[in-house]
């Protein structure tokens, strides 16, 4: 499938997909957001696509943004349409099923940093810097960030991003939790790559119900949430990727797992 402001590309497993609007710093308008629909939803479907790495084409960002043009006149019918389509294309994200590390090459702001969020894993550049700027523009966050980055940072410190707007670098991010782990920048392609092979040679049974597991054990009280663990445990112990797994241990050789 072929888009206009997006690139999809895939090898080994992993699949690359890529805002491609560096002009315009990668912005999110309605068509970068229908597109990126589209993207995940053939990538749900995929059998052969284990991991996803979203990032921004460009060296200065990875989103800048919801595109501000298209916001400036909305009734406020259309911007709560507009905010629940970019929710609901955050969520898809969010419970793909499989994991989606976002490769944070730039600046992630706005709407840019809400995408990352919705994201299994955030890596950035040293270069990247994050934050939710639109209490400057006299508005909040849309796509699911006055709810994400409380979760990801904690309360205090979410409101803190969220009422300044101001911007954080790189390694301030990783010292709240908001990022995973930060390259440098002339090593960042790569090592994001290493990672997502590593990942994309797991069983994608044992990846989606690891995702499922923690994603809705969260929701739940600790002893619900154990009681849904053991339950997906069963699931995978049954499973002949978990056959296949312990017997390549035994047999000191990579498993060739088939995602059943």
């Amino acid at each position: 499938m072929s888009f206009n402001n997006i690139l999809c590309e895939k090898a080994d497993g992993v699949a690359t997909v890529t805002i491609n609007r560096p002009d315009k710093l990668n912005a999110l308008n309605h068509e970068v957001i229908g597109e990126l629909e589209k993207c995940f939803a053939d990538l749900a479907d995929d059998a052969e696509t284990r991991v996803v790495v979203l990032t921004g084409a460009g060296e200065k960002a990875f989103v800048a943004g919801a595109d501000i043009g298209e916001m400036a006149n909305l009734t406020p019918t259309e911007a709560e349409k507009f905010s629940a389509r970019g929710q609901a294309l955050m969520d898809r994200i969010e419970n793909l099923g499989k994991p989606v590390i976002a490769a944070v090459n730039g600046f992630a702001l706005g709407g840019g940093c809400e995408l990352a969020m919705a994201c299994t894993f955030r890596y950035a550049s040293d270069k990247a810097r994050m934050g939710l700027p639109e209490t400057g523009l006299g508005l909040i966050p849309g796509f699911g960030g006055t709810q994400r980055l409380p979760r990801l940072v904690g309360r205090g410190r979410a409101l803190e991003m969220i009422l300044l707007g101001n911007m954080i670098d790189a390694v301030d991010a990783m010292a709240i939790g908001l990022v995973n782990k930060v390259y440098p920048a002339e090593e960042f392609a790569d090592s994001v790559g290493i990672v997502a092979r590593a990942m994309a040679g797991k069983s994608p049974l044992t990846l989606r119900v690891a995702l499922k597991a923690v994603g809705e054990g969260l929701e739940m009280t600790q002893a619900g949430g154990c009681r849904l663990e053991a339950a997906l445990f069963g699931v995978c112990g049954s499973s002949e990727d978990a056959r296949e797994g312990c017997q390549a241990f035994m047999e000191k050789r990579k498993p060739k797992f088939r995602n059943a």
